[in-house]
This record gives C-alpha cells, structure tokens and sequence, in this order.
C-alpha cells in the first residue's frame, strides 16, 4: 500500500509565498535601516570634523584681523603718537561695528514675527469661505 501525499492546493502555495515575502521585505527593511543608521553615523562624524575645521580658520582668521589692526595702529603711529592712533583705528571699528548692527537690526526687524502672516491669513481665508462666509475684502464666487 502506498501513501500518496496530500494534493498542495493552489492557495497553501500562494499562502506560503506571501508569508516568505512579507519575511524578506521585513528582513530588507531593518537592513536599510541599519545601512542608513550607519551611513547618517560617518556623514554627522565628517560633519562635526568639518565644522571643527572651519572654527579653527575662523578664529585663525580673527587673529589675523587683529594682526591688521595693529599693523594699522603701528603705520599711523609714523604720522600722530600711539596712543592717538590707536584711539583712531578704535574709533573706526566701533563706527563700523555700529553701522553693521544697525542694519542687522533692521534685517532682524523684516524677519519677525517668524510666523508667515501671509499664509495664516490665507489659511484663515479658507477656513471662513469653507464655512461659507465672505472672506473679509474678497467676494466669494
């Protein structure tokens, strides 16, 4: 007497398939996201050298404006004492450290309030012609 094994009906099939590759995209998935956790780590460590980097040029550079200024301080010193021109280049530093926070201000003063107001209103608009009201200065068609 033989045993036949039972017929694989067309739908166990389909059954286990699905099953196989709802395992294989799981799979594929944290893969992906373990490759982008990985590749985010080494980008934010070549960023954070980076900015380092450009910290270190920037206070180099700071050094280097204060050479000028008191190259600056020594030449005019051949025409007035010293102490006059070093009174002299202050001035003009604080004339045009003056001038630069005062036009800071006014860019500062455009950007405020940081909520776009055009887009609240318009928003707003919206709302009142979904409710069925007339925005205010508009007709509604």
């Amino acid at each position: 007497m033989t045993t036949h094994p039972a017929p694989v009906r067309e739908d166990d099939r389909i059954g286990a398939l699905v099953a196989q590759l709802s395992r294989d995209v799981s799979h594929l998935v944290r893969d992906e996201l373990q490759l982008a956790k990985a590749e985010l780590k080494d980008k934010g460590k070549e960023a954070g050298i980076g900015l380092g980097l450009f910290g270190g040029a920037g206070t180099f550079a700071l050094y280097g404006l204060g050479a000028l200024v008191a190259a600056a301080i020594c030449g005019l010193a051949t025409a007035v004492p010293a102490w006059l021109s070093a009174l002299i280049i202050a001035v003009v530093l604080f004339a045009i450290a003056g001038v630069a926070a005062l036009l800071g201000k006014r860019h500062v003063s455009h950007a405020t309030p940081p909520m776009p107001q055009q887009a609240v209103e318009g928003m707003h608009d919206d709302l009142e012609a979904l409710k069925g009201h007339e925005p205010e200065g508009r007709a509604v068609r």
